[in-house]
């Protein structure tokens, strides 16, 4: 009888990530998959998804982590790359479409969790973009770009950016990857939103200061 091959630590949880994720990527939203069929996509025995995981909450929260780790390295490629100021925005923009293609079932998991059913999922996506943008605010500083705004305007600059961002993902993941045009479309269209968010704090004036627009 031939020997059955022992698991490698953490293979089958790994299996039943890529199995949910796959089911995203075939369209299924993530709010309405059962441990059932994501045991059967991952070819494993139901039993061993509590072995891993305490309920399908518990998988997407695993999820959200995988996901943070592909936005730190979308982070990490633009710091690499984004050397002149006044190419920031189209050169970000660029990375985040490329690792939206590359990582697409995460992107539309993300998505999903953002207006989805699980409080504990939203809520650590949404974590994971307040971090996105507070590491936005320290590379602008670095980059001498908001000298002239308060901390607290500087954190709702890099909010709104974020938001954008994020608002442009669901243009961008309902365009099929082959379709080039619509796919540079987005991108044009995001920088142009990301531009105008700058010029306009450029031009914010400090509370208390004269002329202030508040």
């Amino acid at each position: 009888m031939a020997e059955h091959k022992r698991r490698k630590p953490g293979e089958t949880r790994d299996k039943l990530m890529g199995a949910a994720l796959e089911l995203v990527g075939k369209g299924r939203h993530f709010a309405s998959l059962g441990i059932r069929e994501v045991t059967r996509q991952a070819g494993v025995v139901p039993t061993s998804f509590y072995r891993h995981f305490r309920n399908m909450d518990d998988l997407g929260l695993q999820l959200v982590d995988e996901l943070g780790l592909v936005l730190r390295r979308m982070m990490r490629e633009a710091r690499a790359n984004v050397l002149q100021a006044e190419r920031l925005m189209e050169e970000s923009v660029a990375i985040f479409i490329s690792h939206v293609q590359q990582n697409r079932s995460f992107f539309l998991f993300m998505a999903q969790g953002l207006a989805g059913e699980s409080r504990a999922v939203q809520e650590g996506i949404r974590s994971e973009l307040r971090f996105f943008a507070s590491e936005l605010g320290n590379d602008l500083r670095r980059l001498r770009l908001a000298e002239h705004l308060s901390d607290s305007d500087l954190e709702l600059t890099c909010d709104l950016v974020v938001r954008t961002v994020a608002f442009s993902l669901t243009d961008l993941i309902g365009v099929s990857p082959d379709d080039d045009y619509q796919i540079e479309q987005v991108r044009k269209r995001t920088t142009r939103f990301l531009q105008l968010i700058f010029v306009g704090a450029a031009h914010w004036k400090v509370s208390g200061q004269p002329g202030s627009a508040r």
